[in-house]
C-alpha cells in the first residue's frame, strides 16, 4: 500500500509518501524546518510554528506528491499525526490529512507522533519483534519495550528535562544561539572534557529513571563562578556537559538491555535509538559502545530520519493499516499522547492526559 505521511507536532513541517509493507520504500520526504522563524526568540513559539504550518502545509505536501509521481488514485491512505506536541500545529496537521482524506475518499490514520520513532527502524532495518527503544528529543527521554504495533512498555524516563530540553537550556544559559542542541555539540568538539566534572545524575540508584535538571544547574553554578566566561570556557563546559550526559545514557543502556535479555531470553537483544537527540555523534557513540559492551545489536536511523519527520509517520500508518479498522473523522488531536498508556505519568497528568 502507499500511504501519504504529514508531521506538524512542532517546527517541523513535513510531508512524505512510503510505500510497504514489503516494498518499504520511501518514495519522497518533503521537511521544512522553522528555525529562521523562531531564532530570533530563542526557542520555538508555539504560535508561530502553528501559523506557519497554515502557510507553507499544502506546498510541501504538493511536493512530496509530485516528487513521489503519485496521484491522489495513488494513495492509499492519510497518516497524520494526531499528537503529542504543540496543539496548534497538531491541529493544522491533523485537519488538513482529515480533509484531504474526506475529499479523496480515503481512509485516515491517527498516527502517535512517538510511535513514529519507534516503529522507524522496522522500515529502515525490517527488525522485529521485541526490541528495546531507548526516545531522546526535545520533549521527551524513555526506555520502552516494543513488544509489537500499540504493545509498549515504558521501562524508564527522565523526573525531569528531556534530554533536548537540557541541551537548548544550556545552550541558552551559555548565550548559544538556536537550535541549541547541535549548538552544544559544536562547541563540546573544541572543549576540554576533563576540566569540568558534571554529575551523573540518579546512576547510584536503581532502576532506569534519569534526571537532568540537577546537570543543567550545576554547569550554571560552574558558569557563575567563572564569570565572565570566554569562549574557551563554553566549549569545556559543553564538552563536559555532553559527556555527563552520554555517560548517563550508556550505563542505562546496559541496564536496560540486562532487563531486556532476562525478560525476552529468546529474542536476539537489539537497543533502537530514535528522536532527535539521535543525531548527536557522541551521543550515537556512547550508545553504540554500550551495546557491543553487553553483546547487543545496536540501531540508528539515519540523521534524516531521527529528527521530525513524514515518512515516519506514514510507516506507522502502514504498521496500523495492517492490524485491521482505521480511525474514524471524530478522532480529535491531542498535545498528550503517551505510548505506555498503562503506567502513571512520572510528571503528572491532568486534563490533557499524562505527560509521558
Amino acid at each position: 500500500m502507499t500511504v501519504l505521511g504529514i508531521e506538524t507536532s512542532c517546527d517541523e513541517t513535513a510531508a512524505a509518501v512510503v510505500r510497504g509493507p514489503a516494498d518499504r520504500q520511501i518514495l519522497s520526504n518533503t521537511i521544512r524546518s522553522q528555525i529562521d522563524e523562531h531564532a530570533e526568540f530563542g526557542g520555538v513559539v508555539p504560535e508561530i510554528a502553528a501559523r506557519a504550518h497554515i502557510e507553507i502545509l499544502d506546498r510541501i505536501i504538493a511536493e512530496a506528491m509530485q516528487e513521489a509521481g503519485c496521484g491522489w488514485d495513488d494513495i492509499d491512505a492519510v497518516a497524520a499525526t494526531a499528537g503529542p506536541g504543540l496543539i496548534g500545529g497538531v491541529i493544522v496537521g491533523f485537519m488538513t490529512a482529515k480533509a484531504i482524506a474526506m475529499a479523496a475518499g480515503k481512509p485516515i490514520v491517527a498516527v502517535n507522533h512517538l510511535e513514529g520513532h519507534a516503529l522507524t527502524a522496522r522500515l529502515t532495518d525490517d527488525l522485529e519483534f521485541p526490541f528495546l527503544l531507548l526516545l531522546v528529543s526535545g520533549g521527551h527521554s524513555q526506555f520502552l519495550l516494543v513488544r509489537g504495533v500499540g504493545d509498549y512498555e515504558r521501562l524508564g524516563t527522565t523526573i525531569d528535562d528531556a534530554i533536548g530540553e537540557a541541551f537548548d537550556k544550556t545552550a541558552k544559559l551559555l548565550g548559544l544561539p538556536y537550535p541549541g542542541g547541535p549548538q552544544v555539540e559544536k562547541m563540546a568538539a573544541m572543549g576540554d572534557v576533563e576540566r569540568f566534572k558534571l554529575p551523573r545524575p540518579l546512576l547510584d540508584r536503581p532502576g532506569l529513571d534519569m534526571s537532568f535538571a540537577g546537570l543543567k544547574t550545576a554547569l550554571r553554578t560552574q558558569a557563575k563562578k567563572l564569570e565572565p566566561i570566554d569562549d574557551q570556557t563554553v566549549a569545556d563546559l559543553c564538552a563536559g556537559f555532553q559527556r555527563a550526559v552520554s555517560a548517563v545514557l550508556a550505563a542505562r543502556t546496559r541496564t536496560a538491555l540486562e532487563l531486556f535479555k532476562a525478560r525476552h531470553p529468546d529474542a536476539e537483544p537489539v537497543i533502537v535509538v530514535a528522536g532527535g537527540v539521535a543525531a548527536n555523534r557522541e551521543i550515537r557513540q556512547s550508545l553504540l559502545t554500550a551495546a557491543q559492551e553487553a553483546e547487543a545489536r545496536f540501531i540508528a536511523p539515519p540523521m534524516n530520519l531521527c529528527t521530525d519527520n513524514a515518512a515516519m509517520i506514514a510507516w506507522a500508518g502502514i504498521e496500523r493499516l495492517q492490524l485491521g479498522p482505521v480511525d474514524d473523522m471524530t478522532l480529535s488531536p491531542r498535545p498528550r499522547w503517551p505510548l505506555d498508556s498503562t503506567s502513571a505519568g512520572v510528571l503528572g497528568a491532568g486534563k490533557k492526559g499524562a505527560k509521558v
